[in-house]
């Protein structure tokens, strides 16, 4: 059995690179931090009661377990897809300036938030053999100048001593997804991962590593592939939840 530490910064020197202040409205900071305490406090926390095979909140009182709409009448391939916190907001926020301003510092706090998902019983106390982030096509890839999940998941990595491998590939672009609803993402994702060359997963116990879960079709699609491989069971964490 796996104990999942609190998540810490793995790399002092990033708060001598960067002014101690809030990335969001200036404010001081502590030292490797990256939100001041108000900010910070506005990043809201995925709690009970959610789906349990996607994480998507309910908004009332319900005490029992249940299945969403999202995930209603499809067939989802992963084991539970745990996100740690509601993508709104200053999450939002902070996720966009990560991935599209190339505000590439700002992984650490992405990272952090990803680790909270650990504290969610469908993944404390799991065994897992590999981190496999989720890919970008390399046409995508090149533009943006990296992967955020290749990112996130090398800091997990560090931190749960799991090791980390890119094992799938991207082989069809797609357009973006997010304009499309459930059942376009579905198709607009079909065979568009399949596991990189002299590549096994048979046996294996994965989870799946991206930032933020919007309908779970690009988890699911993930899974299926390495379902198909071989794997016995496919997990996935994202920092925050569409």
């Amino acid at each position: 059995m796996i104990a999942f530490p609190k998540f810490e910064f793995l790399e002092a020197a990033a708060s001598l690179l960067y002014p101690p202040v809030c990335t969001i409205c200036g404010g001081k900071v502590r030292s490797g931090e990256y939100l001041c305490d108000q900010c910070e406090a506005k990043a809201v926390r995925i709690v009970a009661p959610f789906c349990l095979k996607c994480s998507e909140p309910f908004e009332g009182a319900i005490s029992t377990p249940f299945t969403c709409a999202n995930c209603a009448h499809r067939t989802i391939y992963f084991d539970a897809a745990v996100a740690a916190y509601r993508g709104r907001g200053i999450v939002r926020q902070i996720i966009h300036d990560f991935k599209y301003r190339r505000q590439i510092h700002l992984r650490y706090l992405v990272a952090r938030w990803l680790c909270a998902a650990f504290d969610d019983e469908r993944l404390r106390g799991q065994q897992f053999d590999i981190l496999i982030p989720v890919p970008l096509h390399p046409a995508r890839q090149r533009e943006r100048g990296f992967n955020q999940a290749t990112l996130l998941a090398e800091l997990l990595s560090k931190q749960i001593s799991i090791p980390f491998k890119p094992l799938l590939k991207r082989v069809r672009y797609t357009t973006t997804q997010t304009a499309l609803d459930r059942a376009e993402r579905m198709e607009n994702l079909h065979n568009a991962f399949r596991l990189r060359k002299n590549i096994t997963v048979q046996g294996l116990r994965v989870l799946l590593i991206d930032d933020v879960l919007t309908t779970g079709s690009t988890l699911s699609e993930c899974a299926r592939i390495l379902k198909r491989a071989g794997a016995i069971s496919v997990h996935a964490a994202t920092a925050a939840r569409a």
